[in-house]
């Protein structure tokens, strides 16, 4: 199900790239959260996008805000994944239970495994602001910038 402005995020507790736990809600208070669904590391659109945030880090990582980078690989693979592009922000692994918070965020796609590409901005009292259901095509992280300047 997807969601939509206003709504209250859906918390959720994953395993970042070092297997410490994050919870969205932690951030409450204290951060706006970019939350980026991707289908699998190491795939070629992917990595581009993850890379495009990594280069501009500081818009979308700082006093204000955390980033989270989220897909159904293994906390072993996002660890892989973000050693080999130095990604210094949160890389979750959505595995166990399999794609619990991307269904949760309506970014699972059911019978094939996977989260589709969705990006999601919570203000720091949890309510969604920005969302964006992109299916496989790649997202624009200017889209980003204007909806965390509107925060």
């Amino acid at each position: 199900m997807a969601l939509s402005v206003g709504d209250i995020a859906p918390d959720f507790t994953l395993k970042n790239q070092q297997t410490e736990e994050v919870t969205l809600s932690s951030f409450r208070g204290k951060k706006n959260v970019l939350i980026t669904f991707y289908p699998f590391s190491f795939t070629g659109t992917c990595t581009g996008e993850l890379c495009g945030l990594r280069d501009d880090l500081s818009s979308f990582q700082n006093e204000k805000t955390e980033l989270l980078a989220i897909s159904c690989d293994s906390p072993y693979t996002q660890k892989e994944f973000a050693a080999k592009e130095g990604f210094n922000f949160s890389v979750l692994s959505d595995f166990w239970p399999h794609g619990a918070a991307s269904k949760a965020f309506g970014t699972f796609i059911e019978e094939k495994g996977f989260a589709n590409r969705g990006s999601f901005i919570i203000d720091k009292e949890g309510v969604l602001r920005f969302a964006l259901y992109s299916g496989m095509d790649a997202r624009n992280n200017e889209d980003y910038k204007k909806a965390l300047a509107a925060l």
